[in-house]
């Protein structure tokens, strides 16, 4: 394989490793969290906090490459624990706007600390030097991936 940054077996690779990584961590998390709960829940969480709540279902939705039907459902589970709150949209009526409540802030607040042992055990590996660069770079990745996304 090709070390040069713009070989798309190099790219393949990335991904691959990604989503491999992906899927070991989503195990890990899901094993910390409350019976029922899955990711996918609480990343509906952690977006409404890392890019502010209010959002539209579909903008979810667009956001989470998922069809709105299933991000409706995710977004009805949260809703009846008491995590989210959907109210009327006041630029179009026939719609509502996420909002996340006290109790999913808390929830997800929770949720990141039964991972703290996990994520503090890991942070003590010779394996996780320079993964602060690592972050950056990979937010980079995304946020191109973002914009691809949404130009189409």
């Amino acid at each position: 394989m090709s070390e040069e940054p713009g070989d798309p077996r190099l790219i393949f690779a990335l991904f691959n490793e990604i989503g491999i990584i992906e899927q070991l961590s989503r195990a890990m998390f899901e094993a910390r969290l409350p019976k029922g709960v899955l990711v996918s829940h609480f990343a509906v969480l952690n977006h409404l906090v890392r890019v502010g709540d209010g959002r539209t279902p579909l903008e979810l939705a667009t956001a989470f490459q998922v069809p709105k039907t299933t991000l409706s459902h995710t977004l009805a589970l949260l809703e009846k624990r008491g995590w989210i709150d959907m109210r009327p949209n006041p630029d179009d009526k026939r719609s509502k706007r996420v909002w996340i409540t006290a109790e999913g802030r808390a929830f997800r607040e929770d949720a990141i600390e039964r991972l703290s042992p996990d994520m503090a055990r890991m942070a003590r590996e010779p394996v996780m030097k320079g993964v602060d660069s690592l972050v950056s770079r990979l937010a980079e990745i995304r946020q191109y991936l973002d914009g691809v996304r949404d130009a189409q």
